[in-house]
C-alpha cells in the first residue's frame, strides 16, 4: 500500500474494542510510544496464561467500568514516559481505528492521572496509517458497533 493510500489519524482518535463491547473510547496518538498502553485497574493473573482487569470508560463520574478476561501474551519492561522501566502484563485485542479493523498488543497500566486512558503507540499504528499532529480527530465516533470483520 502506497503511503498516500493510508488512513491519517489526527493526535487523538476514537477506538472500538468490538469482542469487549467498547465502543468510541478516545485514544492518543502517540508515535513516541513504541507499544500501546491502556488504563486498567483491577488486574488479576488467572490460571492457563489468562488475565481479569477492569477497564475504566471514560474519565468523568459516573464512572463506567468493563470486566474483561483474556489470554496474556507475554511480561515485559516498558520504560515509560518519565524514564522509569516496569514490568508490564500484555495482551492481543481486536480494535476498529477509523476505517481498519486490526489485532493489536497492548500493555495493561494505570493511566489514573492521564488525561487519555489510553495510548496507541507505533507498533499499532506501524505500514497502516499516518498521523498528522495537526488534526485532532480524523474518524468519529461511530453510530453502531461493528459487527463483522471487513
Amino acid at each position: 500500500m502506497e503511503s498516500h493510500d493510508k488512513p491519517v489519524l489526527g493526535w487523538t482518535e476514537y477506538l472500538d474494542f468490538p469482542d469487549w463491547k467498547i465502543h468510541g473510547m478516545q485514544v492518543k496518538v502517540d508515535t513516541g510510544a513504541r507499544t500501546s498502553a491502556l488504563h486498567v485497574e483491577d488486574l488479576k493473573v488467572l490460571p492457563r496464561n489468562h488475565v481479569e482487569f477492569d477497564v475504566m470508560i471514560g474519565r468523568k463520574p459516573p464512572f463506567r467500568r468493563r470486566t474483561i478476561r483474556c489470554k496474556m501474551v507475554k511480561w515485559s519492561k516498558v520504560r515509560s514516559s518519565t524514564g522509569e522501566y516496569t514490568v508490564r502484563c500484555f495482551v492481543i485485542a481486536r480494535v476498529w481505528i477509523g476505517p481498519m479493523e486490526k489485532e493489536i498488543e497492548i500493555s495493561l497500566v494505570s493511566r489514573e492521572k492521564m488525561r487519555f486512558r489510553m495510548l496507541l503507540g507505533r507498533s499499532a499504528l506501524a505500514h497502516d496509517f499516518l498521523v498528522d499532529v495537526s488534526k485532532r480527530v480524523s474518524f468519529t465516533r461511530r453510530k453502531k458497533p461493528h459487527t463483522g470483520r471487513h
